[in-house]
């Protein structure tokens, strides 16, 4: 959980202290905002999940593509962050969702395995599954390490 020092709705400044994590494995505001939680991170794995809100939503009542997305990307980024030393600094470079079936209620779960590093990147997948068990999304990600942090600059 991030631990805002701010007012969350001020713009960002980079020269301020404005959050913290309580721990490496933590969500930063954005997820928190969007409401991820953690099940498990361990061993270049992770597995979190959201509830379906209404803010959620899309247009048409569904799930937001970009809720699924972020789900993705936070759990890969945790898988990545199990592997890594305490406060590396890295990002997603790439992303791919595919979109199989839709959220109209309920949890979503994503799995995610990452594997690297190759130089300064990493690659991740990740399924995501309804609370019925039905597959939703899949999704593919490169991360860099940011240069001069230990890994070869490839």
């Amino acid at each position: 959980m991030a631990i805002l020092l701010d007012d969350g709705n001020e713009p960002r400044r980079p020269d301020l202290k404005q959050f913290e994590l309580v721990r490496w494995l933590d969500l930063a505001p954005f997820e928190d905002f969007v409401g991820l939680g953690i099940e498990s991170i361990a061993d270049g794995e992770a597995c979190l999940s959201v509830s379906f809100r209404l803010c959620l939503a899309n247009g048409g009542g569904v799930m937001h593509g970009g809720a699924l997305t972020t789900l993705a990307d936070t759990a890969v980024a945790m898988a990545i962050k199990s592997l890594l030393p305490e406060g590396t600094i890295f990002a997603t470079t790439e992303l791919h969702t595919s979109f199989l079936a839709p959220v109209t209620v309920g949890t979503v779960t994503a799995r995610a395995k990452a594997r690297g590093p190759e130089g300064r990147t990493f690659y991740g997948e990740a399924e995501l599954f309804a609370a019925d068990g039905t597959l939703v999304a899949r999704f593919r990600s490169v991360f860099r390490v940011a240069r001069g942090q230990g890994f070869d600059d490839l």
